[in-house]
């Protein structure tokens, strides 16, 4: 398992590397990296900014064409769950903990946009627990949502083009 999320990791980095050549190129001087303070900044502007039924509140982390997100999740407000028919979606877990449930059918389901799909909930998979430093790919077209929030959940989350 290590060596596959050695992989995932190192994809993703090497993508925002040619992505940030891109930026360059355009005259732009890319933002391409973060110190632990800045995202503990970060943490820190998603509680005070993220509204009382706003379940998740997400920002840019660095600067590419395809960049991260830093993802504050709280408790007791579940965001919808989701299907990006064309990204795969990486995901670090940087605090707290809950449960993601991947795979099974999207219950309710409707088109956001001509590339993703929401529904209330996922049928017919369990979810697993996910805590701090676990990292996971969900791959293009696969149901995924985030339940079961203990406190709030923050993530790292990257989409990744096919």
């Amino acid at each position: 398992m290590r060596v596959t999320r050695a992989a995932a990791v190192l994809a993703g980095v090497m993508m925002m590397s040619t992505m940030a050549g891109g930026l360059r190129a355009q005259g732009r001087v890319p933002r391409l990296f973060a110190s632990s303070a800045d995202v503990q900044a970060m943490i820190a502007k998603a509680k005070a900014e993220r509204k009382p039924d706003q379940a998740n509140y997400s920002q840019p982390i660095v600067e590419a064409p395809h960049s991260p997100n830093l993802e504050y999740r709280v408790a007791g407000l579940n965001a919808p769950a989701t299907i990006h028919d064309k990204d795969d979606e990486l995901f670090y877990v940087v605090g707290g903990s809950g449960s993601l449930v991947t795979g099974g059918t999207l219950k309710d389901g409707h088109r956001t946009n001509a590339d993703n799909s929401a529904g209330t909930g996922i049928e017919g998979v369990p979810g697993r627990r996910v805590s701090a430093g676990d990292i996971f790919l969900v791959p293009a077209g696969t149901p995924h949502w985030f339940t079961e929030i203990d406190g709030a959940l923050v993530l790292m989350s990257l989409h990744i083009p096919k």
